[in-house]
């Protein structure tokens, strides 16, 4: 049963989208979830600065990145954070409200990455881009605060699948991430699980919807064979850090996160899987209207300060 605290959030969401016309391109939904996240954002926590914005030159263009830190004194621990929005819209801002909660609960600095969307910039250009931010956050830890010993990736939908990827890409490198937090991430692309026909309608995500999104993203059908678009595919998932998968109950996604978790634990991979229940793709939007959307986050948050501590 969907969670009921959410039909508010979801009768707010559906008033919101409805001024977008129904042939809109992707340019304008993009504008449009600007506007719209804009008037949902609800109050930065005390004690999180968020006016540090960086350009990062990279082989597929500059990338912004703003950050967010906790005013606490010494080297702080870093989450690398890539944005959802189905590659093609989304951006820091869209995503404030989970990045500053994530740096007000763990006292901690997260750096938003900005990556290029599709479907102007296809893949490979975001995981570029997000593993030029890895290597800039590492070589400048010094500088920005940071303890270069616990440095994080994470994301949620497609920023999950960027994070996973990047993961997947730094495996055995000289910039050692020590934990990945992969909220109700896409990890492949075949629709084939139970998830994708149970809550093919969604809310929020559909099952019809992915394919045209996925073409934007991927025009090259060949690339999705490729684990640094679809990292479920890697052959090998030993080595990668720690994990906390986050799912959705009603979210087409659901058993590609649950497939995913059990590919990581089955290569010895230490994994937590939060099953959702109840809950929806996209619902840490809903923090402000439903108690287990915040708890939802409390409980990644917890973990990723654990993996901190430890």
């Amino acid at each position: 049963m969907l969670d009921p605290e959410l039909k508010p959030f979801l009768d707010e969401w559906q008033r919101q989208w409805a001024k977008l016309p129904p042939n809109a391109t992707p340019q304008d939904r993009r504008a449009h979830f600007e506007v719209v996240a804009a008037e949902m954002r609800l109050p930065t926590p005390d004690g999180v600065s968020t006016d540090h914005v960086e350009w990062i030159e990279t082989p597929a263009g500059a990338v912004r990145v703003r950050i967010f830190r906790h005013d606490g004194d010494g080297p702080q621990p870093c989450l690398i954070y890539m944005h959802g929005g189905a590659w093609m819209q989304g951006s820091p801002e869209t995503h404030w409200d989970i990045t500053a909660r994530i740096a007000a609960a763990n006292r901690q600095t997260v750096i938003s990455v900005d990556y290029a969307l599709a479907p102007e910039h296809p893949f490979p250009a975001a995981v570029v881009q997000c593993g030029a931010v890895v290597e800039w956050a590492f070589a400048n830890a010094g500088a920005l605060g940071l303890d270069a010993s616990r440095i994080a990736i994470g994301g949620d939908s497609a920023g999950g699948n960027l994070a996973a990827a990047t993961a997947l890409k730094f495996r055995g490198s000289d910039c050692p991430l020590h934990a990945q937090l992969l909220i109700y991430p896409a990890v492949e692309f075949e629709q084939a699980r139970p998830s994708f026909t149970e809550n093919a309608n969604g809310p929020l995500l559909t099952t019809a919807g992915m394919p045209a999104v996925n073409a934007m993203y991927m025009p090259n059908a060949a690339d999705r064979v490729d684990p640094l678009a679809a990292p479920l595919k890697a052959k090998d998932h030993s080595g990668l850090p720690p994990a906390f998968v986050a799912v959705a109950e009603h979210d087409p996604l659901r058993d590609d996160g649950v497939a995913y978790a059990e590919a990581l634990e089955a290569a010895g991979v230490p994994v937590v899987l939060h099953r959702g229940t109840g809950l929806i793709h996209g619902y840490l939007r809903a923090m402000d209207y439903c108690t287990a959307s915040r708890d939802a986050l409390a409980a990644m948050c917890a973990w990723l300060d654990a993996r901190n501590r430890a």
